[in-house]
């Protein structure tokens, strides 16, 4: 969409407030330019956690992370502990 807005304007030569209008795009989402995001040292702190704490889910790793003062939302956490691989051992069955 943001292509077409682009493309719109160098054609005919309109304002970007009059092809966003007739194209139905905001211009805030033309003009939204995402932060980089360099999560490399909550991915250390979060696999330390996970290797001291052998037991601990994502949930109570997030938990620990807020504790040691880290602003990080759950969701953002459960993704990265996915893209890392981590899981839980499996319990096994007493007998």
């Amino acid at each position: 969409m943001r292509q077409a807005v682009i493309h719109t304007r160098q054609k005919l030569n309109t304002s970007e407030r009059r092809t966003c209008g007739v194209l139905g795009m905001a211009r805030s989402s033309l003009r939204y330019q995402p932060k980089p995001a360099n999560d490399d040292a909550l991915r250390l702190a979060m696999i330390r956690l996970a290797k001291q704490y052998g037991r601990y889910g994502y949930r109570k790793v997030t938990a620990l992370l807020r504790m040691e003062g880290w602003l990080v939302n759950h969701k953002k956490i459960e993704r990265l502990w996915g893209e890392e691989g981590l899981q839980l051992p499996h319990r096994h069955k007493k007998r």
